[in-house]
């Protein structure tokens, strides 16, 4: 971790952090698979929840390091897999089935990675070649100490350094925790890919395989094979003639289309989920991982984006402001000469000479020094898009982001704000309205009736507060009179 933070310019806070949290615990250490290279070994041994943190390293040489970043791909699908027969008789067991059954062909693991292992496969009925999804041995559990052991740290950052708190460590880690449990129910990846292919069926040169509902279990998923390079393989890209810079582009834009579009997207775009298919579409998989954002947010990622793209900074701070990811007692000149300082130096500059680590220091000076507070909502956008951009980075080193951007985010602009949303807008309401219609009077008049028995309180109890002392006064003395006439 050491090395990571180094690489990556970390603030010294951070690091100082990483080594004081970490130093009393240096004995408990695990030693890992010695056979790997140093940074590798580590986050292996730590367990499944820190690959993750791994594969989206492992995109960003621009951030860790060439080296470092050679050594994470090894975790996007290299990683030791379990026996082919215990993975047969877990498939039995969640399927109620016999594997040679219903498998005419079953391969050893052609993939494996932090949650499952994937097995090409051949359906007995019918012939089609399928990839066979199985969920590791007690990945559950791993997972849940891996979770428990991340809130301990939050707890220990969020008392040694007070200054973190505006980052919400442990809100960030329950919003992970979130994720990472729905990435353990199959059942509801196949539910993701289905939704997904559904929305991007008319995406060119893009394809998303199809689950098996028949042979899909809690975990076990069986879907369609895709056959394909692997997206990270830059030489067998080029040695089968694609053209990379299309490649690159052609990844970001669709990311662009699905979350702007869409609202829903692939929320893990590393190398290892992505493939080129024979006639060049782009072939993702592995859908544990997706995001969804709402209407409103997606106005405001892509005014955001296109604020940028067209250099006006007045406008970008202008819209942090109203969503609220600013506090409102900032200065909006303030913000925008903050992000001028942002985005000029990596307008028109070949994206190859773009230190993205030192980008992302000074914004995380930018964000403390505004009093900006990690939204959770946006976590998987943000987090997606640093890896997208690494992804397209790898095919095109030389890609300039924001004109590959420009016709998404101006397109959607064009069709999602201004008059035509406004007028689109209304039309909802008003469909919300009718069905309302029939209530409304009777709505209105509960309304009035509760506004006015509201008024009737509060006018007792100023009354009461006028009036109290006397009628109290009042009521003692007819008690005493009434005593003395007993006696």
């Amino acid at each position: 971790m050491k090395v990571v933070l180094e690489q990556m310019n970390a603030p010294p806070r951070l690091r100082l952090a990483a080594r004081v949290i970490g130093k009393p615990f240096a004995w408990l250490g695990l030693k890992g698979d010695e056979s790997l290279p140093p940074t590798t070994r580590a986050i292996t041994a730590l367990g499944p929840a820190y690959i993750k943190f791994g594969q989206i390293l492992s995109t960003r040489p621009d951030v860790v390091g060439d080296e470092i970043a050679e050594q994470l791909r090894y975790l996007q699908d290299k990683l030791p897999p379990f026996p082919t027969q215990q993975a047969k008789k877990m498939i039995e067991e969640a399927l109620e089935i016999r594997v040679p059954e219903v498998y005419s062909e079953f391969s050893e693991p052609v993939a494996a990675a932090s949650i499952a292992q994937v097995h090409r496969a051949r359906l007995a009925e019918t012939g089609q070649e399928v990839a066979v999804k199985v969920l590791r041995p007690g990945i559950d559990r791993a997972f849940r100490r891996d979770i428990d052991a991340f809130y301990f740290a939050a707890d220990a950052i969020e008392w040694l350094l007070p200054f973190s708190r505006r980052l919400r460590p442990r809100d960030v880690i329950a919003h992970f925790e979130g994720v990472v449990m729905g990435e353990l129910d199959l059942r509801l990846e196949s539910a993701a890919a289905s939704e997904y292919g559904d929305n991007t069926r008319r995406d060119e040169g893009f394809r998303v395989p199809q689950p098996n509902w028949g042979l899909s279990a809690r975990g076990v998923m069986t879907m369609d094979w895709a056959e394909g390079l692997p997206l990270g393989d830059n030489d067998a890209l080029d040695a089968a003639g694609h053209d990379r810079r299309e490649l690159g582009a052609r990844v970001l834009q669709l990311f662009l289309n699905h979350a702007l579009r869409d609202g829903y997207f692939h929320a893990d775009m590393h190398q290892g989920n992505l493939k080129v298919g024979p006639d060049g579409e782009v072939v993702a998989i592995d859908f544990g991982i997706m995001g969804r954002i709402d209407e409103y947010t997606r106005r405001v990622y892509a005014e955001i984006l296109y604020g940028f793209i067209r250099k006006d900074y007045r406008r970008v701070a202008e819209v942090h402001f109203e969503a609220g990811y600013v506090p409102k007692d900032r200065d909006v000149e303030a913000f925008a000469t903050a992000l001028r300082a942002v985005g000029e130096p990596i307008f028109g500059m070949d994206a190859s000479r773009i230190s993205m680590a030192r980008l992302l220091s000074y914004l995380f000076e930018v964000t403390e020094r505004f009093g900006m507070q990690t939204r959770t909502e946006l976590i998987l956008l943000q987090r997606t898009m640093v890896v997208v951009e690494g992804v397209a980075r790898s095919l095109d080193p030389h890609i300039n982001i924001w004109e590959v951007a420009r016709p998404v985010v101006e397109g959607y602009i064009k069709q999602y704000v201004g008059p035509h949303a406004m007028a689109r807008d209304l039309a909802h309401v008003a469909r919300v309205m009718t069905r309302f219609g029939p209530r409304l009077p009777q709505m209105v008049e509960k309304a009035l009736i509760r506004q006015a028995e509201e008024e009737i309180v509060e006018d007792s109890e100023k009354a009461l507060g006028k009036y109290g002392w006397m009628l109290l006064g009042a009521a003692l003395m007819g008690v005493g009179v009434y005593i003395g006439w007993l006696i």
